[in-house]
């Protein structure tokens, strides 16, 4: 889209909403061969109830209608639906762009060769470490291969400007240089996007989320390297920082200009906050258009906002207050400090919050396979129920 107003314009005009969202995340499925310890869906096993190929194409067709430009598809690991490559071809006939995250697991030369010779298309490979023991230790054992093999196919098949997807912990802040080389190296581009307190993501957050020392390293080098790297503006809260803003909307978009539609078709204001005080609807039954627009949690989000505490901050033209995910997952009030506000204030809301924190929506956690996985194939045997199906059954 080539925007004719100038960008501050834009974002007071996005504050208000659109008649169509920019970004639409669309979860295809919980199914997951893996069980990153950051996971914010919790995904592992398959949802029964998850939408069906035809119910799927009748949201497409709405998009298309709405001229929604592109989705972005994740998961779990989208791939292993059976009709994924149905469905991309699909979407793809129908005029929606199709950007999809995956950890590589059935990207095989012949559907790399497949993804380069498609218009409307984008792949993004997650890799959390530029090495195996910083990757592996998030994402599981023979993760790091995994990613690096898909790499090495897209590459390959010629495929251009594909991403490299990582999100930002303290254990890998220190590998940016790192990263950036092994995007150059496969031709591909880097993205990099915030850890939120979402989905598992909320039990390892205290221990994962970068130091304010390492935010200020991560602010000083995207300075520097920002117009080549994606940000999928995650990081607008480092804006405090100093006088130089980093490229993107400074805005968080929810229900404004993003949202999420999950498996079983529940519409969530934003990808990152997957709880039913974000919960706008659900495409079954008036489709996801009718939820877009009459929405009373959207028009209620679209009304002019108020920064609470944060507006005697004079920091907060620049930060906008920070993530409203990661306020309401760590307990913090939606008009109070991000808990990683790089001037000091989240973490003396977070020291005097009291009560229980939300508990993020329904864990789709394969039984003990939390923390760690074997990318080995599973043994044959019959479910205890449909949402335990293997989600590598059929991977060959």
């Amino acid at each position: 889209m080539t925007a004719t107003l100038p960008i501050p314009a834009l974002v007071e005009q996005f504050k208000h909403g659109l008649e169509a969202p920019i970004c639409l995340t669309w979860e295809w499925t919980y199914a997951c061969n893996l069980a990153c310890t950051h996971c914010l869906s919790s995904s592992g096993r398959r949802d029964p109830d998850e939408l069906s190929t035809e119910e799927i194409k009748t949201v497409i067709d709405e998009l298309e209608r709405m001229q929604v430009f592109y989705v972005n598809v994740g998961g779990g690991e989208p791939t292993v639906r059976p009709d994924f490559w149905e469905l991309l071809d699909y979407a793809v006939a129908h005029h929606v762009g199709i950007k999809f995250s995956t950890n590589g697991v059935k990207i095989t030369p012949q559907r790399a060769k497949q993804l380069a010779s498609t218009d409307y298309v984008d792949v993004q490979i997650s890799l959390d470490g530029a090495t195996r023991e910083v990757n592996d230790a998030v994402r599981g054992p023979g993760s790091y291969d995994l990613a690096t093999r898909a790499l090495a196919n897209l590459a390959e098949a010629g495929m251009k400007d594909f991403k490299i997807s990582v999100v930002m912990t303290r254990h890998n802040i220190g590998q940016l240089d790192e990263f950036k080389r092994i995007a150059d190296g496969f031709g591909a581009q880097l993205r990099i996007t915030r850890l939120r307190p979402s989905g598992r993501g909320a039990d390892v957050w205290d221990e994962l989320h970068p130091t304010a020392a390492q935010q200020l390293e991560l602010y000083d080098w995207l300075v520097a390297n920002g117009d080549k790297i994606l940000t999928g503006d995650s990081f607008f809260h480092l804006n405090a920082l100093g006088s130089t803003s980093l490229p993107g909307l400074n805005l968080c978009g929810a229900g404004r200009v993003v949202c999420l539609i999950d498996p079983v078709g529940d519409v969530y204001a934003c990808p990152f906050a997957i709880h039913d005080v974000f919960k706008a609807g659900n495409v079954r039954g008036r489709g996801f258009g009718a939820v877009w627009r009459d929405s009373e949690l959207f028009a209620d989000l679209r009304r002019p906002q108020t920064g609470g505490a944060c507006t005697s901050c004079p920091a907060f033209d620049s930060c906008q207050g920070g993530c409203m995910a990661a306020k309401f997952f760590t307990g913090l009030p939606l008009d109070g400090p991000d808990p990683e506000c790089v001037k000091g204030h989240g973490e003396q809301a977070l020291s005097t919050r009291d009560g229980a924190l939300p508990k993020p929506g329904g864990d789709h956690s394969r039984t003990g396979a939390r923390k760690s996985v074997s990318l080995g194939l599973p043994s044959v045997r019959v479910p205890d129920r449909a949402c335990d199906t293997s989600p590598l059954a059929g991977l060959g």
